[in-house]
Formats: structure tokens, sequence, C-alpha cells
């Protein structure tokens, strides 16, 4: 059957107040399964997760819209601390938008104005429906809590005491219409004299939907916190805790054996366990291995992906490397086999320290400051063009298939032992022809903010990928709620 909108965009249309059912009317999924075991991981860990996956049969039984809702909520939320709880901003929506079917989105997004209403808590939707779909109120119920911690249970829902919805409803256009097949918390007394154009879509239909494109997000996602890297429905959980023995003991033996041993010995026992390496070389003759016997010490320049990225440039050159970092951890400074030195973000003071590296051999350095998952740069701190005009910009990217090996509100030191618990994981490292002298600031007389352009532009269209001008206080301040400024590290 071919898919039709489900509302045609109309100039009539755009004054509308349009009331729709956010998991009925915008998922392709029926579960809400999934968005649960999500907060439950990322909020508590493996433990609470491994819970909610032997209740859902009870979940299932009760019916998940059902007392099954009310089960997988106190599962979920019981005991977790309320003013740092930010995965419904910092989590989900990387996982809403991938879920999202092109049909719905088309239908909520022709009115100008939106009431959503949703079956999950609150604080799991708000975040998103405000920021990506321009939601200006939200039907939805909140989660008891005591002394600054959830009790893992719904308040009564009260609708009517929404002072957004009032002013929506009272408005001079008061023709409202219904999309979705799950609108149940509307009080029907809200709506005396609203236009009701209710599409009652069945699941099968929102399977068949399209996905979303990511050129269609409502706004690029740049940014996303978390460990998963995959949607956890029922059987993705299962693989998840069927491989977990198995993925922790891979993390800690290619972390022992892959990170802290010379590459000759650690890179064959690495590819024997599972890992993946791309390099690609430019053609000049630069890289020619008679002229780097003889080259004076580079500066390389790369983005930020993980923490291991200075340590694989290092494999792929060949070469001993020392690096810069803003935020490693104790211990992986301790366990690291090139030399790192600590950032103060001091301009006057990091300047010497990396000039100081750098006339003692070859340095990596990362100018984002922090690491980005999605296919974007941030912007590249100029400091670096500074040093010298021996700059070889490098593109660095990784593929995993369960876990991110990155987080800004996490245990930064389990970074590398998260990223190494995945089946196979894969680096991928391009080295870039040198910077020409036309683009340095001694030789070339280009200013320190043009180089730093320069080289995020070589890297982005090397890997395909976006260049913004966000930095390393945007993430943290939309992530975790603070500049970034790690105060302690184990």
């Amino acid at each position: 059957m071919k898919n039709v909108p489900l509302v045609h965009k109309t100039s009539k249309l755009q004054n509308k107040t349009l009331v729709f059912d956010f998991e009925g009317t915008l998922l392709r999924s029926t579960s809400l399964f999934p968005y649960f075991m999500l907060v439950s991981f990322e909020a508590s860990g493996i433990l609470r997760s491994l819970v909610l996956f032997l209740s859902y049969p009870l979940v299932w039984l009760v019916g998940e819209y059902q007392l099954g809702l009310k089960i997988m909520v106190f599962i979920t939320f019981f005991g977790i601390k309320k003013d740092t709880f930010r995965i419904g901003t910092a989590v989900l929506p990387k996982f809403y938008l991938e879920d999202v079917g092109w049909e719905g989105f088309e239908a909520v997004m022709c009115c100008e104005r939106k009431v959503a209403s949703s079956k999950l808590p609150r604080i799991m939707v708000e975040g998103f429906l405000k920021d990506y779909l321009g939601v200006e109120a939200i039907i939805a119920r909140d989660i008891k809590s005591f002394n600054g911690y959830f009790l893992g249970l719904f308040e009564k829902h009260k609708p009517t005491t929404s002072y957004d919805v009032k002013v929506l409803l009272t408005s001079k256009d008061n023709s409202i219409g219904i999309v979705g097949s799950h609108i149940e918390y509307i009080d029907q007394k809200l709506f005396p004299h609203y236009k009701k154009a209710c599409f009652m879509l069945r699941s099968d239909e929102r399977r068949n939907w399209r996905l979303l494109p990511r050129e269609c997000y409502p706004k690029p996602l740049v940014f996303h916190d978390g460990r998963l890297a995959f949607k956890p429905t029922l059987i993705s959980s299962l693989i998840m805790f069927m491989w977990l023995p198995l993925g922790l003991f891979l993390g800690i033996f290619r972390v022992i054996f892959g990170v802290s041993l010379p590459f000759n010995v650690s890179a064959p026992i690495l590819a024997f366990s599972g890992t993946r390496s791309t390099v690609s070389w430019p053609q000049s003759s630069f890289f020619s291995t008679e002229n780097q016997k003889n080259q004076k010490n580079m500066l390389y320049v790369c983005n930020h992906r993980t923490l291991l990225d200075p340590l694989y440039i290092s494999h792929t050159i060949n070469k001993p490397l020392s690096t810069v970092t803003y935020s490693l951890s104790r211990v992986m400074e301790i366990i690291s086999p090139i030399r790192t030195t600590r950032l103060t973000r001091d301009k006057d003071r990091d300047r010497k320290s990396m000039d100081k590296m750098l006339s003692e051999g070859n340095l990596v350095v990362c100018p984002e400051g922090t690491t980005c998952r999605e296919p974007y740069l941030l912007r590249f701190s100029p400091l670096f063009a500074e040093l010298t005009d021996d700059i070889v910009p490098v593109a660095v990217d990784v593929k995993v298939s369960m876990f991110y090996g990155n987080t800004a509100s996490g245990q930064k030191w389990l970074d590398a032992f998260f990223h190494y618990m995945n089946p196979n994981p894969v680096y991928i490292v391009k080295i870039l022809e040198r910077l020409p002298t036309s683009q340095t600031c001694q030789e070339g007389g280009k200013s320190c903010v043009e180089v730093a352009n320069f080289v995020q532009n070589e890297i982005g269209k090397s890997l395909g990928f976006g260049c913004t001008n966000l930095t390393r206080k945007d993430k943290y301040m939309i992530l975790a709620g603070n500049e970034g400024v790690l105060i302690t590290a184990k």
C-alpha cells in the first residue's frame, strides 16, 4: 500500500493548533521497552537494566501500555536522583529521531502550533518535543519524588492545571486536530469548540513508514551522551547480556595487552581479538621512508573521536608521539604507552608546554578539545597554529556496534574499556597532505584562526563531516550541565 500523508500541508493548517499522541503518531516502533531500558542502563548501569529485562514477561502479560507501564516506570526510576537526571535531553533524542517515521513527522510539522500527549513520563519526552519539534505544551505525567530522589510512581495526572495548554486552547483559533491512536490523557472539557480530526493509526501501518533521513531532522543532531550505541529492543538487549561476560573479558584483555604494550607486539594481539584498523596515506613523496628519516618534529592535528586517537596515530606513523589532553583520567595516564600532558586552559602556559613538547619530539593535538560522535567537527582552537608551520592534518573516525568509548557525564576512566568491549571496533586513520606553506602562519602570513579553519575543512572533506562553530563548552552545557572542567579524576 502506498504511503500517503496523514495531513496535507496547506496554508489553512499553518494557523491551527495540532494535538497529537507522540508514540502513536511519530514513532515507528510500538514498544516503549527500549526507552526504559536506555534510561535504566545509562542512569544505573547493568544491574537495574537486567532487572527490567527480566521483568518484561510480566510487563507483557499485564499489558505494556497499562499496568506494565507502571512496572517499567517503577523499576527504571526508583531511587534515581532527580536534579542530575539529564538522560531525557542528552541520550533519548538520538533514539527518538532514529525511530521517527517520515510520514508522521510531516503530519506533525504541518501545523505551526503543537500540543503533544505522551504515555511516557514527562521527563523522558519534554526535552525532545520542545527542542526538536517546537511543541508548545506537553500533556504527560510527572514522577513523584522525595528528598530529591524519584519514587518510581506517577503523580496524579491533572492536565487542566497546565498553564501552557490553557493558553493554547483559549486562543482565537480553537480548531484543533488530534492525530494518533492513544489519546487518553486529554480532558475533553478543555476543548469545547475544537474540530476533531482523528487518524487512528495501526501499529503495522506505522512499522511500514520510512525512516526520517538525517538531512530532514528539525535541527542537526551533533551531541548526545550515553554508552549504548544501539536501540535496546528485547532481542538486542538479550544479545547484549549474552555478550557481556565475553565483552568484559575482551575489554580488559585488549586494554592490558593492546594499550599498554608497544605497537609491534600489540597489533597482532588486537587484530586476533577482533579489532580492525583502516589506514590511508597521501601520495606525496614527503611521506616516503627516506624523507621521514630526515624530518624534523611534526605537529599532527586530528579531530577527536575517542581518547585512543593519539595512540592509533602513533601506531599508524610508527613513531613515538606525545599528546596533550584536557581531561584524561589518572588510570589512562598511568597505562598510556605515550607521553601525555594536561592542558590548563591558560593560553600562555599551554602554549609554552606544547612548544616544549614539540621541541622534544613529534606531537599530536586534538584542537576540538573534546570528542564528537556524530559526523560533525567542532570548532578548532587556533592555538596549535602558533607553534609551527610543520603541520600534518589527520582524519580519524570510529565505528562501534554496541558501546560508545566516550562520555560527557559518565566515568571517563572506563572509556577505553567500553570501546574495546565492542565485538569488532573499527578505527579509521587518514594521514592527509602536509599543510602547504601558503596556509601557515609564519611563512604563509595567515592568521591562526584561518589556519585552524583550513585544517578543520580539510579533515571534514576527507571524512565527509560537517564543520560547525560549536565548542567543548557547548557540548558539556548541553549534555552535562557544566563547562566540562574536570575537578577530580581517577
